[in-house]
């Protein structure tokens, strides 16, 4: 399943509302469980952004679903980026000439 790195910065909405960011992010691991994804590991961080997610998907169209469904209440602002992982990467330069 593709794994998805995303960076998270907090809106001033969800800086106002911070103390409800463990119910909203409960609801994130729901809908990715929901759409047969996961999250993998999430870290709340210090400098430009404010959290860093590590999730699998079923596909790149999953993942902006669910990215986007979650941005759109105003407390994030996400980016993501799809991850290969080391067999995966290998396979790819594999086949390169």
């Amino acid at each position: 399943m593709p794994t998805y790195i995303g960076l998270l910065r907090f809106t001033q909405k969800g800086m106002e509302n911070i103390k409800e960011f463990p119910a909203r992010f409960d609801a994130a691991r729901q809908a990715f469980k929901a759409h047969g994804g996961e999250v993998k590991a999430f870290y709340v961080t210090m400098g430009q952004y404010d959290a860093v997610a590590v999730v699998e998907a079923p596909n790149d169209e999953v993942m902006a679903h669910i990215a986007l469904t979650v941005s759109s209440k105003g407390n994030i602002h996400t980016e993501h980026f799809r991850a290969f992982t080391e067999p995966e990467y290998k396979k790819i330069f594999a086949d390169l000439p």
